[in-house]
């Protein structure tokens, strides 16, 4: 049985709940990344922070990315995976919640994300392709 904990990209680098949208995504740019976890001063995942969200929640919004913070894009609790939930869990997660990337968890510790290609990579292609099929409905 494959794990989160297998499949996952360790070491998940944070954004600050109070870091600005600018520093959110200069540390996008220097980590090649698509999204952060947004952490609380408790060290708390409080959210995420996708690319998509900086372009249209700030920059199409018409707010400024220097002066915008981090947290007030998190929305509501956030959806996550434990390290050690199998494959299907994952899969049945991101579909019923239709996102691509899952924080993942070990007690109340960030360990890292499985995002859509990690799935890809270590799931066979009938598993991906229905997650394919129902982020995209």
């Amino acid at each position: 049985m494959t794990t989160a904990r297998e499949i996952m990209t360790p070491d998940a680098t944070c954004i600050g709940a109070d870091d600005s949208i600018l520093d959110a995504a200069k540390k996008m740019t220097d980590l090649g990344v698509g999204a952060l976890p947004i952490c609380g001063s408790d060290q708390l995942l409080k959210g995420m922070l996708t690319d998509r969200d900086i372009v249209v929640k700030v920059l199409g919004a018409g707010k400024d990315p220097a002066t915008c913070r981090a947290g007030e894009l998190a929305q509501g609790e956030a959806v996550t995976i434990g390290a050690d939930d199998d494959a299907s869990e994952i899969l049945r997660t991101m579909a019923e919640h239709k996102v691509r990337r899952l924080p993942v968890i070990d007690g109340h510790t960030l360990v890292g994300v499985v995002a859509q290609a990690d799935v890809a990579r270590a799931l066979p292609d009938p598993q991906v392709g229905e997650l394919l099929e129902a982020l995209s409905s």
